[in-house]
Formats: structure tokens, sequence, C-alpha cells
């Protein structure tokens, strides 16, 4: 029996995803209208960004991890993603934006009106509810998320270094072990 490997990539009435050759979308993955995904960016598997009743933007080098939700506002908010952005396992991201370098963590819940500034972080299981604001550099956590800590700079260095480590993670999966450039993703072996 032989499966398609390819994502669910779909129209919705005349919005059609725009997807830079670059990127890599998982063949579970479902990317639904008006949706833009920027150049190395990732969205992994049994992921879904529906961009049917406003849009969906994402920049350079962001990945979307599996099982996440990325939706829109059709009334007020479309959901606007920057650059290097990490959105963590099961996350829900719905109708706000995340700023470049940012970060939600596994399982987190960001909604509508939300805005996770630069270099900022949502925690783990965390719920940014409508309207409120991290600023640069902040870590929230709880549900509702409340201001925890600064991070620091080795925090944010780490956060910053996911992002990388998804793009060549990604490229793996989209080329391949046999290209040079993948001496810094390594797997490991099932034991005998």
């Amino acid at each position: 029996m032989k499966f398609d490997s390819s994502p669910h990539i779909a129209a919705f009435l005349d919005q059609k995803p725009e997807i830079d050759k670059t990127a890599f979308i998982a063949p579970t993955a479902a990317v639904i209208g008006a949706v833009r995904i920027g150049a190395n960016s990732s969205v992994w598997y049994q992921t879904t960004l529906r961009g049917d009743t406003n849009f969906i933007t994402i920049g350079i080098g962001t990945n979307i991890q599996d099982n996440c939700c990325i939706h829109i506002s059709s009334r007020d908010f479309p959901t606007i993603i920057g650059d290097y952005v990490s959105i963590g396992h099961s996350a829900l991201v719905h109708a706000c934006q995340l700023e470049n370098h940012s970060f939600v963590g596994m399982g987190a819940i960001v909604m509508d009106g939300g805005v996770i500034e630069a270099d900022a972080m949502l925690a783990a299981g965390a719920m940014l509810t409508p309207g409120k604001r991290i600023p640069a550099g902040e870590l929230w956590g709880g549900r509702p998320a409340k201001k925890m800590r600064l991070l620091n700079p080795q925090e944010i260095a780490e956060n910053r270094n996911i992002a990388k480590h998804y793009i060549a993670v990604s490229y793996a999966h989209k080329h391949g072990t046999t290209d040079a450039t993948l001496h810094t993703v390594h797997s490991k072996e099932l034991p005998k």
C-alpha cells in the first residue's frame, strides 16, 4: 500500500497559501487559505494553519512544532508570526502577534489580540488571555499568564539557538542526510 506523503495545502475561496520553496511542510500538516510562510521556516507533523476568514503570516526561520493549531479571528485579528520564532508542540496560537525571536512553550495558548514581544517567552502550559502583551525579554507563565521574571542573556541565546536548530533539522527532514551541511544534526539508533 502506498501512502501520500504530501502535506494538505489548500485554497479557501480565492486565497491560496504562499510558501517559500525553502520552507519545510511536514507530510501530515495542513495549510489552508491566506497563509504566507517565509524562507527556512518549518511546519511540523499534525499541525494546522487555517487562514480562512483572515490571514496568517510567518516570517523567516520560524518553527511551528508538532500538533500546533494556528488560527485567526474573522472579524478582528489575523495571526502575525515574525522571524525565528519557536512555537512548542501542541501550542494553540489564535489571532495574535508573535514578534521576532519570541518563544511559545509546549501546550501554551495565546488568545486573540495577544502580543509576545521580541525575545519574550510564554512558558509551557501557560495561557496568555485576550489582549495581553508580554514585554521584550520577559518570561510569563500560569493560567492566566503573569510575569514570572526577566529572562537572562543565556536563556535568550538558548531560545534563539532552538530556532537555528530547527532550521537544520527541517533541512534534514526535507533533503535527507547526504548533504554536508547537516553536520550539526544527529540521530540515535534504536537499541538492539
